[in-house]
This record gives C-alpha cells, structure tokens and sequence, in this order.
C-alpha cells in the first residue's frame, strides 16, 4: 500500500470528514473509493472512445434500416404531457 499525502482546504477536509463519519468510514477509505469512482469514470471514457473508432456509419445505418417503421406498443410509448 502506498502513502500520499494531499494539501486540500480546511473546508473541506470538514466537509470530508463529516461525510466519511456519516459512512461510517475513515477519510482514507472515502478518498479512495472516491479515487476509484474517478479512475473508473475515465477508463470508462476512454475505453467508449476507443470503441467509437472501430464503428462504422455505414453499417450503423445498414442495421438501422433492417427496423421496421410501425407504431410502438402501447406500454412501450412515450407518455405525452
């Protein structure tokens, strides 16, 4: 396991510490879940764009075209307002 230390302002390690006691955790524990939750956000990201690269418009539109155009379901409708 690795230290590092982080400089953040008084208000809020205040805001931090009353959220990871809410939790039921330390302020170690929050900021790596929290740590976690960005890493995988961006990997996401980055994976999504990666994929986007292999698609292909002209198959997206050939798939597209084989959807017949009818009416949906009833339970399957947008409600109006």
């Amino acid at each position: 396991m690795s230290i590092v230390q982080v400089q953040i302002p008084d208000s809020l390690h205040k805001s931090l510490s009353e959220l990871a006691s809410r939790d039921g955790i330390s302020i170690d524990q929050f900021i790596s879940s929290a740590v976690a939750e960005k890493l995988s956000a961006l990997m996401t990201e980055n994976y999504l764009q990666e994929r986007a690269k292999r698609g292909s418009r002209l198959k997206y539109e050939a798939i597209l075209s084989k959807v017949p155009d009818i009416e949906p379901e009833p339970y399957d409708r947008i409600p109006t307002i």
